[in-house]
């Protein structure tokens, strides 16, 4: 073997052991689980688009007052919680704890605040005639399709319960960096989810939403 060959051998990251691809397991983890429910949404983003582009009485609920206004207060809370989070993983790094504690929960408060407004959107929605398997109005008044509920309330709900188990799963993160049993890495793997939960919704809220509004 040449020197320089085990000068590249010796600068090579990728040296097997516990870290074959040169990131830790919780991490590599993370990324796969984040994969997998990628194909999820984008299975159910993709039945949505077909039910919609093959029902003619496809249902437009969502006024421009109060609906659509109301879903972008959610979608801004949603996106500053991805701002506390960062800064959260930006103190864990540093050593601080106490500035990573309040930030995670600066940032489980703006996961709350959305799951309590998606709950009184939904309540305000099964009042005006929607259900999971029905549908009261289409787009003109009359019968509307009955899938537009069954994958409404099947993707918002689904994302909605992803944002109430990152809630918790920052808690508890938060809970035990704050008493020293966690890394920075710890922190940075649930900020990872974080984030994905609030890509997912980028998708979610132009496709359902926007291009669902009355006029």
């Amino acid at each position: 073997m040449t020197d320089a060959h085990a000068d590249v051998l010796r600068e090579s990251s990728w040296t097997g052991g516990g870290s074959p691809y040169a990131i830790g397991s919780k991490k590599l983890g993370m990324w796969l689980f984040i994969m997998s429910d990628t194909l999820t949404f984008a299975a159910l983003l993709l039945t949505y688009s077909y039910c919609r582009l093959t029902n003619v009485n496809w249902p437009k609920p969502f006024p421009i007052f109060n609906a659509i206004v109301f879903s972008t207060v959610m979608t801004i809370v949603l996106l500053g919680s991805s701002l506390t989070m960062v800064m959260g993983v930006a103190a864990a790094h540093r050593g601080d704890r106490g500035a990573t504690v309040k930030w995670m929960l600066a940032t489980m408060a703006g996961g709350i605040t959305f799951v309590i407004l998606h709950a009184m959107e939904w309540r305000h929605l099964i009042g005006e005639g929607m259900r999971p398997f029905a549908n009261k109005f289409g787009p003109h008044g009359g019968p509307g399709a009955p899938l537009f509920g069954a994958t409404f309330f099947g993707i918002t709900g689904l994302h909605m319960t992803h944002v109430a188990i990152g809630v918790i799963y920052l808690g508890i993160v938060a809970t035990g960096f704050g008493r020293g049993k966690f890394s920075a890495e710890d922190v940075e793997v649930s900020g990872l989810y974080w984030h994905f939960v609030d890509l997912v919704w980028m998708f979610v809220f132009p496709m359902i939403y926007l291009m669902s509004v009355q006029y």
